[in-house]
């Protein structure tokens, strides 16, 4: 019998201060698999990603969504994250005076749930940054404080490496990157994918896939998904754009 899949949402519908966003959306992910979201602004793609890690500021209104065989309604966010969910945000927060190192161990020593010897910490994280091409005065800055956006970017790579979920949500983590920045974190991301873990792709542009190559893509508008493919999905979309995309009828 196969593994069932990391992930499977089928009819999901959530909504923001009481405004339906997502409207019925199905999705399937499964171990080793790289899937792409790709839709317009308001097409629900961050109302997506917000939803599977539990915000409490969206409101499952129907549907499901189950993590590894186990529905993730009712679970917190952390306990999401326990269990092998990792969302990388579209505008990482600030923390002055948290360093990346001290933030890192704290993270890891909560989804591990017990404390994590100094001495293995350190040197898991230092494999980690030579992994990544990141210079070990990275982790004494405090974290994103004054970091450039391919900066804050690296630090969620890190951040990715050290707690090895099993699905990693990224949301536009292409965003306001310059091409050398989108390099090094598409090779971040290529090195730390494997054969256990999924890996769930938002963004707008069809860029990013240049470098980190989707098995499946998707098309998200008006709250579901109404066209998928594969990468030669992502090269239509740039050709025609959205607005070439007819939705599908919605299903009862």
């Amino acid at each position: 019998m196969s593994e069932a899949p990391l992930l499977e949402i089928e009819g999901l519908r959530a909504s923001v201060a009481g405004k339906e966003i997502l409207t019925g959306l199905s999705l399937t992910v499964r171990a080793g698999e790289v899937h792409a979201i790709m839709g317009p602004n308001g097409s629900g793609k961050s109302t997506l990603a917000n939803t599977l890690m539990g915000n409490p500021r969206y409101a499952v209104t129907g549907g499901t969504a189950r993590f590894r065989g186990e529905p993730l309604e009712g679970l917190a966010p952390d306990e999401r994250a326990r269990r092998g969910l990792f969302l990388a945000f579209q505008y990482p927060v600030a923390v002055p005076g948290v360093t990346v190192v001290n933030f890192l161990r704290q993270a890891v020593n909560a989804v591990r749930g017990e404390e994590l010897p100094v001495r293995e910490f350190r040197q898991n994280l230092f494999a980690r940054m030579e992994q990544l091409r990141v210079d070990r005065d990275f982790a004494r800055r405090y974290l994103n404080d004054g970091f450039s956006g391919g900066e804050k970017k690296r630090a969620e790579m890190l951040q990715l490496a050290m707690l090895q979920p099993r699905l990693a949500v990224l949301d536009e983590t292409d965003s306001g990157l310059d091409i050398d920045a989108l390099r090094t974190v598409a090779d971040g991301v290529n090195a730390l994918m494997n054969e256990e873990m999924g890996l769930l792709l938002i963004t707008h542009y069809q860029r990013l896939l240049n470098y980190i190559r989707p098995r499946f893509v998707h098309v998200l508008m008006g709250g579901r998904i109404v066209r998928s493919g594969g990468p030669e999905l992502a090269e239509e979309l740039e050709a025609s754009g959205y607005d070439a995309m007819e939705p599908a009828a919605p299903t009862a």
